[in-house]
Formats: C-alpha cells, sequence, structure tokens
C-alpha cells in the first residue's frame, strides 16, 4: 500500500461578519478610546540613555512540586514612557506555547527608571529578550481534580537592545492593558477595516491530520473565529465551520498557538474579530 501523504496549508485570515445591521467597520463595539495622543520614540545612543529596569522578584516555585520542566525565550519589543511604565509590549519572536503570555505578564508589571534625552525623560523604544525557566504545577481544586498552571522556578532574565526596526513615533496603549481586567465580563474588538489594520501572523505552526482523518483519507477546510487582542494573543476561539473525524479539535490545537502583529487603530495595538482558515488536504 502506497504512503499516504497529508499538509495542513492555506491559513487565511478574513474579516468577521455578524447578522443584522453591520457597524462601522473602525467602531469598537463595547467601549470608545480616548483621544490618541502620538510621542516621539527615542533610541538609545548619543545623549539618550537606557531605561534602567528594577528587577522584580518572584517567588520560585520549590524542586518538590516541579512536575515538568519548560524552558524558553521569548522576544518582545516594548516602549518605556516618561515614568517609567512599559508600553506598546508587543511580540518580536514568540515561541507559540504558555510561555508567550508568561512573558507578556512580567513585561508589563516591570518598572523602570525612564531613559532620557539630554538629562528629560523621554520615551525610549526597545527589544527584549526574556529567558524564563518554569515548571509545571500540579494542584487539586476543591473538588479533588487536578489542575496544572507554569510557575517559575527561577528568576527570569531580561535582555535589553535596540529595536531591529527604530520607531520614530507611536501612540501609547493605556498602562496595565488588560481586555479581561478592563471590560470584566465583555471583550471588547474591531472590525478590520478603515482605520483599523488587520493583525499580522507572526507564528502559526501547521495543524495536524488525526489518526482517524488520516485513515479515513478525509480532508477539507476548517474555519475558526477568535478575537486577535492587544498583544497579539488568539482569544474566544470559536469552530465557525467544523470538520469531522477530529480535525476540528487539531485546528483549535494549532490556531490557539498562533501568535500575530496585532491589529492597529490609530496607531495603537487593538483588539479585532478575525476567521482563520485552516485547509486539511491530503496528498
Amino acid at each position: 500500500m502506497r504512503a499516504l501523504w497529508f499538509v495542513a496549508l492555506s491559513v487565511v485570515l478574513c474579516m468577521s461578519y455578524s447578522s443584522g445591521q453591520q457597524a462601522d467597520p473602525s467602531a469598537p463595539l463595547v467601549k470608545k478610546d480616548a483621544q490618541p495622543v502620538r510621542v516621539k520614540v527615542y533610541s538609545v545612543g548619543p545623549g539618550v540613555t537606557a531605561p534602567e529596569l528594577f528587577p522584580p522578584y518572584l517567588v520560585p516555585i520549590s524542586d518538590e512540586q516541579c512536575k515538568m520542566k519548560v524552558d524558553g525565550k521569548v522576544v518582545l519589543s516594548v516602549l518605556v514612557d516618561t515614568t517609567g511604565q512599559p508600553r506598546n509590549i508587543m511580540f518580536l519572536r514568540p515561541l507559540g506555547t504558555k510561555l508567550d503570555q508568561m512573558a507578556l505578564n512580567l513585561v508589563a508589571v516591570d518598572r523602570f527608571k525612564p531613559g532620557t534625552h539630554d538629562g528629560a525623560p523621554v520615551v525610549v523604544g526597545q527589544s527584549v529578550e526574556v529567558d524564563l525557566q518554569s515548571c509545571v504545577d500540579e494542584k487539586k481544586d476543591n473538588a479533588g481534580k487536578k489542575t496544572y498552571s507554569l510557575r517559575l522556578r527561577s528568576q527570569p532574565v531580561q535582555n535589553f537592545s535596540a529595536l531591529p526596526q527604530p520607531l520614530e513615533e507611536a501612540i501609547l496603549a493605556p498602562i496595565g492593558l488588560s481586555l479581561e481586567d478592563t471590560y470584566k465580563d465583555a471583550l471588547p474588538y474591531y472590525r478590520v477595516g478603515g482605520k483599523v489594520s488587520a493583525p499580522v501572523v507572526l507564528y502559526s505552526p501547521n495543524a495536524e491530520f488525526s489518526d482517524d482523518a488520516r485513515r479515513a483519507k478525509y480532508s477539507g477546510v476548517c474555519i475558526i473565529s477568535m478575537i486577535v487582542d492587544a498583544d497579539g494573543m488568539p482569544q474566544n476561539l470559536r469552530i465557525v465551520k467544523p470538520l469531522d473525524h477530529g480535525l476540528s479539535e487539531k485546528a483549535i490545537e494549532a490556531v490557539s498557538r498562533y501568535r500575530f502583529k496585532p491589529a492597529m487603530k490609530d496607531g495603537k495595538p487593538v483588539p479585532v474579530m478575525v476567521n482563520v482558515e485552516v485547509n486539511f488536504r491530503l496528498r
């Protein structure tokens, strides 16, 4: 019997749609933004000092609690404002694992002595490589069910350097931007179009065929709807067009690991809803 070759192809970002009256494509569905303010962004160099990180101290997990080691390096870009707050954090080199969210969370709570230009505080753009050494922590909830989470087993190391593409100006995102914290039960989003650009895929691992689909020589296109948040992370994944033989689950598994340059509106990262097509094709 000849070998059966397969490939999962064609990752396509599509504009989302909804029934009923169409909204202004550049309008948020939940909350309007304050008037954006554009600021000059400096790079470390002659006359410009680098922001000084006040290293956070995080309590590491004990060796006895560690079930499995998970290590990796995530590279992000960040603007440090004139008060020493991190702003506009974005992926430069994600891993596509839970460590991406851990790195985002870590940099978001960093605090700095701000960088200066000729002695005055200024907004400085930098890239940061976050070296994480973590462990899978196993616990039991009140019902006795096991739960798992990632915990650091050593202090994270952050190495700062120049942005690969220096910025001249930017619109600063809100401090501590967190969709869940800001809007609680409602997850807002924009529609792509008008002043809202589409997110750009930075990391998109191929979806794998299930054994059942491979045996049945079954293929097709699975469509998944999701919100790409202001950090470039996929949220609220939902299946719009399912596939049988376990391929819908395989598509969700792959798309949940996608990482994006977030959508932009007036120079500021914003959450948007998109559809993703995952094409499972046998050959």
